[in-house]
């Protein structure tokens, strides 16, 4: 089973680079809006779940003022985003079972899946080397999506002045 102290480090490092990457929606806004970053501050404040922040910036990309380089630039990051935002969503809702020395043993989900005759909750996963792994790999690939989009920003000559 996996120290508790990594599970945790790890946990943190996910949700420091989750947040870095996820204030970078701001600027994404800003240049599908074609607005100043104060305004696409408020935008980004009142959307308050990352899934509406995705949902508006893919939309908003879709449209046919959208260049088709941007639109598929926008939605590849977006489509990455939202694959490691289940990682995310996993470590930060889920409940740590521990062994007898304390350590982490595993996590159970706090989610319902329901079908027609029955209702499960909590899927319940080991935290062993593996699982680690998957964490650490989580981590890197949502570096990468943020090295992306300061790309894109970057690149547009629209919010490149609000840096």
């Amino acid at each position: 089973m996996a120290a508790m102290s990594d599970v945790l480090l790890r946990v943190g490092r996910l949700n420091y680079v989750w947040t870095n990457t996820e204030s970078l929606l701001i600027y994404i806004i800003a240049h599908l809006l074609r607005v100043e970053k104060d305004a696409a501050i408020v935008v980004f404040l009142t959307l308050n779940t990352t899934r509406a922040r995705i949902d508006l910036i893919e939309r908003l990309s879709k449209l046919a003022s959208t260049s088709p380089s941007d639109r598929k630039a926008i939605l590849s990051a977006m489509s990455r985003l939202k694959k490691e935002s289940k990682v995310r969503n996993k470590y930060n809702h889920c409940i740590y079972s521990f062994d007898e020395k304390g350590e982490i043993s595993s996590t159970q989900l706090m989610r319902l899946v329901e079908d027609d005759k029955q209702i499960r909750y909590g899927k319940i996963e080991q935290m062993d080397a593996r699982e680690i792994d998957l964490l650490e790999k989580s981590i890197a690939e949502i570096v990468a999506i943020s090295r992306t989009l300061w790309a894109f920003i970057h690149a547009s000559p629209q919010i490149s002045g609000e840096l």
